[in-house]
């Protein structure tokens, strides 16, 4: 390597930035950062579904306690596994709201709140993708349990295959962005929080 300047680029002592070219990236920086906000709307969606998928839960609830006195054991397990399946996918709602929100948005600053779970705070994008996943396969895996447990009622060969496929795929791919992220060098990174 040689000391004298590029070609294309005069040396640093001659060189200065153009002042109006400067202002005029500063502007376009803080428009590229500031469009951050744009998702906050999708996070109060989000949190608008948890309603929606809470006033279900109810209806589900209410149902289940009504049909439970008179209901088969299958039927009691099949109703807690749409209670349970419910449950996770607002716990998955959550996830995707604190987490997409601390990570793309603004930081969540958790003093003042005492029941703040901890790892509202440190879950960074490979975590987020680690929760997710494990979300999912969570809620595919009960949809594959109450096919199994329906089996005796409605069996379609077909439809239970198709389940356990896509569960299948779920947990792989769950496995793979695991240990992507291991190789990535983020498993350590995590595991210090």
């Amino acid at each position: 390597m040689t000391n004298e300047p590029s070609e294309h680029r005069p040396a640093t002592a001659e060189y200065a930035p153009n002042p109006a070219l400067k202002r005029g990236e500063k502007a376009f920086e803080t428009v590229l950062f500031n469009s951050r906000w744009l998702m906050a709307p999708f996070y109060l969606g989000l949190v608008v579904s948890l309603v929606v998928l809470l006033f279900k839960f109810v209806l589900l609830l209410v149902e289940f306690v009504l049909h439970a006195p008179a209901a088969k054991e299958s039927d009691i397990i099949l109703g807690v596994l749409s209670l349970i399946d419910v449950s996770l996918t607002g716990n998955l709602i959550l996830i995707v709201v604190f987490s997409g929100y601390e990570n793309f948005v603004s930081r969540i600053d958790p003093r003042g709140h005492p029941d703040w779970p901890e790892w509202m705070t440190k879950v960074d994008f490979a975590g987020l993708k680690q929760k997710l996943l494990a979300s999912i396969v969570a809620i595919s895996a009960i949809q594959v349990l109450k096919a199994f447990m329906n089996i005796d009622v409605a069996f379609d060969a077909q439809k239970l295959g198709w389940l356990a496929g896509i569960h299948l795929v779920f947990v792989v791919s769950t496995l793979l962005i695991v240990w992507s992220d291991k190789l990535g060098g983020h498993g350590a990174a995590d595991k210090a929080h």
